[in-house]
């Protein structure tokens, strides 16, 4: 998604980031650059509104129950795969914490 505009921050970059930023897991500088691109584009700024809003909910909802560290760990890994562009594995990543 862009919004054709220019900007010195991507959209495809800002939206690839995205949960990063909501979960506040990313450098002060780029929350910054973030934060400065959703002044300047309502497109970007409206997803970063309706994914904040789905957390939110789902905090709500969901939010009791603990994740194990593993099941963590290993979703982490594999969204790290995914943004390299490398091939995830193809065994749910699930399983072993479902087993325990």
């Amino acid at each position: 998604m862009s919004c054709g505009e220019p900007h010195e921050t991507d959209c495809g970059e800002v939206l690839d980031h995205l949960y990063e930023f909501l979960d506040s897991e990313m450098p002060d500088v780029d929350r910054d650059k973030f934060r400065h691109h959703f002044e300047e584009c309502s497109p970007c700024l409206e997803k970063y509104g309706l994914e904040e809003a789905v957390k939110k909910l789902v905090k709500r909802c969901c939010g009791h129950d603990d994740v194990p560290a593993d099941l963590r760990a290993k979703v982490m890994g594999r969204l790290d795969l995914i943004r390299s562009g490398q091939p995830a594995p193809d065994h749910d990543i699930t399983s072993t914490a479902q087993e325990n």
